[in-house]
C-alpha cells in the first residue's frame, strides 16, 4: 500500500512559486532571441545556466523523497539515482554553452527535463512520487520545453525578435 504522503496535495506556496520558477524562463528566453548579438549570446547563457539549476533542484526533491521515509533498497537506489541525473545534465548543458554557442546547451536541457518528468512520471505510477506533484511537474514542464524548444529553433535558424 502507498505511503498516504503519495495522495498529500501541495501546499499552495509550493504551486505558486513552481509556476513563478517559468518567469526567468520566459524573460531570458525572449532575450536569447533579440535583435544584439551579444546581449542575446549573454541571455542565452544565462538561460542555460538558469536550466540547470532548475535540474539540479528537480532531482534535489527526489533525494528529499529518498531520505523521507522507509523503502526498498531498488526503490531507494532509483531515487537517489534519479537525484543526480538532471544534475549531471544541467551540467553538461553549462560546459557546452561555454565551450560553443548554446544551442546544443538548449537541445540538452530540452532533452534533460523530458527524461526527467518521464522517469517521474513512471516513479509516479510505482507510488515513488506523490500525484500532486506530478501533476504540477507535467503543467511545468509542458511550458518550459516549450519555451526552451522556441528558443532553440529561433536561435538555430537565425531569427530574432525586435524589442
Amino acid at each position: 500500500m502507498p505511503g498516504l504522503h503519495m495522495f498529500r496535495t501541495l501546499p499552495p506556496l509550493a504551486v505558486v512559486l513552481g509556476v513563478m520558477g517559468i518567469v526567468p524562463f520566459a524573460l531570458l528566453g525572449i532575450g536569447a532571441v533579440g535583435a544584439s548579438p551579444d546581449s542575446s549570446l549573454s541571455a542565452a547563457r544565462a538561460l542555460v545556466g538558469y536550466g540547470a539549476v532548475i535540474l539540479a533542484f528537480l532531482g534535489g526533491v527526489h533525494w528529499g523523497f529518498a531520505l523521507e521515509e522507509e523503502q526498498g533498497a531498488q526503490a531507494e537506489r532509483a531515487r537517489l539515482v534519479l537525484g543526480v541525473a538532471p544534475s549531471l545534465i544541467g551540467w553538461a548543458a553549462i560546459v557546452c554553452s561555454i565551450v560553443s554557442r548554446p544551442v546544443l546547451s538548449l537541445a540538452i536541457l530540452v532533452a534533460g527535463f523530458i527524461a526527467t518528468v518521464v522517469v517521474e512520471a513512471r516513479a509516479q505510477r510505482r507510488d515513488l512520487v506523490p500525484g500532486g506533484y506530478m501533476a504540477m511537474r507535467w503543467a511545468i514542464s509542458v511550458v518550459v520545453i516549450a519555451l526552451l524548444t522556441t528558443v532553440l529553433v529561433l536561435r538555430t535558424v537565425g531569427a530574432h525578435v525586435l524589442l
